[in-house]
Parts: structure tokens; sequence; C-alpha cells
């Protein structure tokens, strides 16, 4: 049987199209600039499937798609998409798991070593006629890295710290152990206290909406790193604003922020010491290729009737209440 499949993006990863095509899907796109037509063309499409990217999903966008059957994130994220509404509606909405763990915690890595070493800040001033090799650095090896939060993503930053040099401590309510490498934090207090790099790797919850804020950046010894690479609202942005003009904060590397794209005076756009990406901690070539051919299968399974072939169903437990 042929289904009808929207992408939320202008394409989808070569990997994941031909998965949908050997299938006999008929895709849909949203170009590049016409992002506001998502909802028009949820309501006027006969879309069986949605392979949600980066666009938000609100319950009037879901609910005007007759016949939708599921959404199938694009990544292990699912904060942009109304969970509760998609099961009142019975949509299942299913996530990939770990394709893209490896390349986040690469670029955590990497934003960890950009901000030790200046590189941000020397390379504008390179540019603009100066010789700055009187701005030292700091080594990474010898220092202790806190995790908030210890699933697939951290192990992976902990294992590449280890191999620096660094010294790596989680908290993590979820785990009684830790894994090895791994030292286990007995409270957020207590690891922030620790913590010369403070890495984020939890989901952004109700409970976990501005976890760091001004009292937590406080507890964070002088002079350290903060680094985000899960999402935007974790953090209090302006608090951390703060803590870096008054110098009790280093600086910070963040791939996420909580309005992607910020506005034009947003405070941390000012701040040399922060290292900014654009929420392209996933976006890699071969974390793409992984993470669309994951959601094109979890959608085709789930429209044959079957459990998801990678992840899990996120909305299980509404789909039941709704029942």
């Amino acid at each position: 049987m042929s289904y009808t499949i929207l992408v939320t993006a202008p394409r989808l990863a070569d990997a994941g199209r031909e998965v949908l095509e050997r299938a006999g899907c008929r895709l849909l796109y949203i170009p590049k600039g016409e992002e506001a037509s998502l909802g028009q063309m949820m309501a006027s499409q006969p879309i069986d499937g949605v392979i949600a990217r980066t666009l938000p999903l609100s319950r009037d966008a879901i609910a005007s798609c007759q016949g939708l059957r599921v959404i199938s994130r694009h990544g292990v994220g699912h904060d942009a998409v109304d969970i509760q509404a998609a099961a009142e509606l019975g949509i299942p909405v299913t996530v990939v798991g770990d394709t893209n763990a490896q390349s986040v915690a690469e670029l955590a890595i990497g934003l960890m070593i950009a901000l030790a070493r200046n590189v941000s800040h020397s390379d504008h001033q390179i540019r603009n006629g100066k010789w700055p090799r009187q701005n030292p650095g700091l080594q990474l090896s010898g220092r202790v890295l806190g995790l908030v939060g210890c699933g697939t993503i951290a192990r992976h930053v902990a294992r590449i710290a280890n191999a620096i040099g660094m010294r790596v401590v989680a908290h993590d309510p979820a785990l009684e152990t830790m894994p090895e490498g791994i030292s286990k934090a007995a409270s957020l207090d207590e690891l922030l206290a620790s913590s010369d790099v403070l890495s984020l790797h939890c989901p952004l919850l109700p409970a976990t909406h501005n976890l760091i804020d001004a009292e937590a950046l406080a507890k964070l010894p002088a002079g350290a790193m903060v680094i985000n690479t899960a999402r935007g609202g974790l953090i209090d942005e302006d608090a951390l604003a703060n803590a870096i003009t008054a110098g009790h904060i280093k600086g910070a590397g963040l791939d996420t922020l909580s309005s992607e794209p910020p506005p034009e005076n947003h405070r941390l756009l000012h701040l040399p010491q922060v290292v900014l990406t654009p929420h392209v901690g996933g976006n890699s070539d071969a974390a793409l290729a992984l993470t669309a051919r994951a959601a094109a299968e979890n959608a085709l399974a789930l429209l044959a009737g079957q459990p998801p072939a990678h992840g899990r169903i996120v909305n299980a437990h509404l789909l039941e209440t709704a029942k």
C-alpha cells in the first residue's frame, strides 16, 4: 500500500528518502522559506504520516490533518510536538533512539575545546589584524567534567573526555550506578560544586526548565564553563549572561537556545565568551543518514500496524489513557 508522507523540512537524507520511495510512498516537503505553509499543507493534503524535523507541530496542525496515523520524529527530542494532542487523536509519536548520539557528543567536546582554548575569540582578533598570543587557554586534562544526565550522548562525551584526561562525574536520578569511567554525584548540588566544565544531557521537562539558574551557576567553581547540546530551556539565559559578565563563569558553548533563532538583542549573542552553533549537534553526514533511515522505518512500521523499528513511542502512556 502506498502512503503519503510529509517531511517538515525541504529534504530528507537519501538513506531515509530511499526507504520511503522503495515502499512506494508519495513524499511531500516544506520548502525553505515556506515554513508558515505547514498548517495549510497538513489541512489540505491526505497525509498518512509526518516525519517531523525542526518545525513545531501544534494541536491545531495535528487536529487539522484528517487521516494522520503516525508522527515520526527525526531525532530524539519531542518537545516540538504536542504529544498530548496526538494521543487524544490516537496518533503515536516516535523517536529514533541514539542515531545521532556520537555526532552530538563530538560537538559537545568541540565546544569545550573551543572555549578552553579561546578559539572563537582568537579567530576574530586575527581577522581584525591582531595576533593574540598572550591569551592563555585552559588545558582540559586533569579537570572535572560534570554531566547533567547520563544517557547515551553523555556516555559518548564521557568516553572522549576520559581519553583527553578529564575526570568525569555525572548526576542522573534514574541511575543507581554509573558506567565505567564515570563517578556518581549524589546530588545536583554536589555535581555543580565539583565541575570545572558542566555539560547538559537531560530532556526539557517542566521539572528541568531553567534547571541551571542563577543559584545553580553560583555553585559552580569560579572560571567554570557551561556546555549545552541538549535543549535551550534548561538554562536561565539571562542568569548565564550575568554570570559570564560578572566573571564567575569563563564562558559557554551553546548549540541550543530557548528561542531559535534568537532575537538580535539576545544578550548571549554579544558576549565574546560565548560560542554558538545553530542546533546542529546531530547535523553530520553519518548522523543524518542514520536518523533519516530510522525515522522512515518507524513511520512505515507503525503504518503497517507494527511497533517502531527504532526507538520508542513517546506518548504510549497517553495513548492508553486516551482510549
